[in-house]
């Protein structure tokens, strides 16, 4: 019998997403009978967890982490793994050590179906998420289990200054709390208080960048001419230096504007959206500028600092990624889509393998038939209602989530052999 079919389980926990949320769910699973321990790197991890007990500081540095978990797992018994995202180091190094030991890995990410689900999987995510080896006919084959309605994605995202709150205050208590953690180094190419700058800056200037983006957003919506959106995503994102082409968010701005000012109609126009939480330390506005003038087409490219994207989604001809996540209510209305990195949703079927300068000269759509099915296979496995850090999004998340780390199947052989648990996600969307 497996390690996660036996009546006792032991959850070893590493970093989560900036919050109470790996704090509340860890106490849920203890209402189960499990034991639960989580290691924490620095002072932001401590912060937020309240279990002083359970809690294991790692001190050291990180050439001493893969021989630390593997005494973990030996020591405590662990017969479980649960992780924020697969990419940085002493989370690849844990998985690493977790497999060879059999244990169950469950990876928490931001939603592929955002702003309203997050993405649970076992073993990996994004470019490691069994996701990426299944086709569309697969997906289909095992829908014939149920025949719930997907719901109409969300306009907003709800807990965004939550977001950026929990970001800046996991980033103060790491600048000012963090002497008990001398081998700490971020797995990010800034010192911790330039993080930290960066989310109190966000998070102050927020006000000035709303006027901004409804400003830019109306001369836009207003100006009476066609527009392809170019989906912008965070520059240190794990998506973006894992799973894309690309050493710099630069070389795509290059090759984007290059393709429009080769391809596009001389009347039509290109939008830049950027991610939500974008920081200022990649100044996208100024690249943006001096490329969209090399190329001889200054007038006719716009950037949006962050905000909703259903408005500008709504109007638009085409859109153009990396791989963000947010193509996906691009695919939900119908715009033809083109994407340059790994992704789960890059199919045959809905993702142009056009050459650049004609898909913005003559995109061609999706197979919508082919999209919705995959959504539907999405919200009925990976995508769990409710959100990290809004109160109420941690309620949801937790009704549903911890009954799926116990279950002996991921979400994708549970939906297959048909033992998945329904989900109420339209109580989302209302």
């Amino acid at each position: 019998m497996s390690k996660t079919t036996t009546a006792r389980r032991v959850y070893l926990f590493l970093q989560g997403p900036h919050g109470p949320f790996f704090h509340l769910l860890a106490g849920q699973l203890r209402r189960t009978g499990a034991e639960v321990r989580r290691v924490g790197f620095n002072a932001g991890d401590r912060a937020f967890w309240f279990h002083r007990e359970s809690y294991i500081p790692f001190a050291g540095e990180a050439a001493d982490w893969p021989a630390t978990v593997r005494a973990l797992i030996a020591d405590h018994g662990v017969t479980d793994l649960v992780l924020y995202g697969d990419i940085r180091f002493v989370h690849a190094a844990a998985i690493t050590e977790a497999r060879a030991a059999g244990l169950a890995v469950h990876v928490f990410e931001e939603g592929y179906m955002r702003p309203y689900w997050v993405s649970y999987e076992r073993g990996g995510a994004n470019g490691h998420s069994r996701l990426m080896q299944m086709s569309v006919t697969d997906m289909r084959a095992q829908l014939g289990v149920t025949d719930q309605e997907a719901p109409l994605p969300p306009a907003h995202w709800g807990d965004m200054r939550q977001h950026i709150f929990y970001g800046a205050l996991y980033h103060w208590f790491v600048m000012f709390r963090n002497g008990d953690y001398p081998g700490f180094r971020p797995h990010r190419d800034r010192t911790v208080a330039g993080e930290f700058r960066l989310y109190a800056k966000r998070l102050l200037s927020m006000p000035l960048i709303r006027v901004a983006r409804h400003l830019v957003t109306r001369r836009i919506r207003r100006g009476g001419f066609p527009y392809h959106l170019a989906l912008l995503q965070l520059e240190h994102d794990a998506s973006f230096r894992m799973h894309s082409p690309f050493a710099a968010m630069t070389e795509f701005l290059d090759l984007v504007i290059a393709g429009f000012a080769e391809g596009a109609p001389g009347h039509h126009h290109l939008v830049f959206k950027a991610h939500p939480l974008e920081d200022g330390r990649a100044r996208l506005r100024r690249s943006i500028a001096a490329t969209a003038r090399r190329h001889g087409v200054a007038d006719r490219v716009h950037y949006v600092p962050g905000g909703k994207l259903a408005a500008l989604l709504d109007d638009a001809r085409s859109a153009i990624t990396v791989n963000s996540t947010a193509a996906q209510q691009a695919l939900w209305r119908g715009l033809p889509l083109k994407v340059f990195g790994e992704a789960v949703y890059a199919k045959p079927e809905f993702v142009s393998d056009q050459p650049l300068a004609g898909f913005f000269a003559d995109p061609v759509r999706p197979d919508m038939g082919a999209y919705r099915d995959y959504r539907r296979y999405l919200l009925e496995t990976s995508q769990v209602p409710g959100g990290y850090y809004s109160a109420r999004g941690r309620r949801q998340l937790l009704r549903h989530v911890v009954d799926m780390m116990l279950a002996p199947e991921d979400p994708y052989d549970a939906l297959r052999r048909g033992t998945a648990a329904p989900r109420q996600q339209l109580r989302l969307v209302r």
